[in-house]
């Protein structure tokens, strides 16, 4: 239930018990506008976390991608934005002989 719709019966100090007292006196009334949100079936709720997953790794992607930009543009080394860039990106870095090798320690 909406925060909105409890608000009015809470008329005291926040904490859990009066927050609970002030749902079921919401609950109690008949109120015209309440609208709850449907139970997600499992393949929804599948479907949710598979989006979920695939935001995270392109936010990922994007960052890795902008640090290898950051760090080449350090050494004189740029190419265009996007994530179809970072091929050519890598291969000027390892032919471009201003950027040191790495060696081990």
């Amino acid at each position: 239930m909406p925060p909105q719709y409890v608000k009015p019966y809470a008329q005291r100090n926040k904490n859990d018990k009066i927050d609970a007292e002030a749902i079921c006196e919401a609950m109690s009334r008949p109120m015209v506008q309440a609208r709850f949100v449907p139970i997600k079936t499992v393949e929804e709720q599948a479907a949710l976390t598979m989006l979920s997953a695939r935001d995270l790794l392109v936010k990922q992607r994007t960052m890795l991608i902008n640090a290898i930009r950051g760090h080449a543009a350090e050494f004189g080394v740029t190419v265009a934005k996007g994530p179809q860039q970072v091929t050519e990106l890598l291969r000027r870095l390892a032919s471009d002989e201003c950027v040191p090798a790495l060696r081990a320690r």
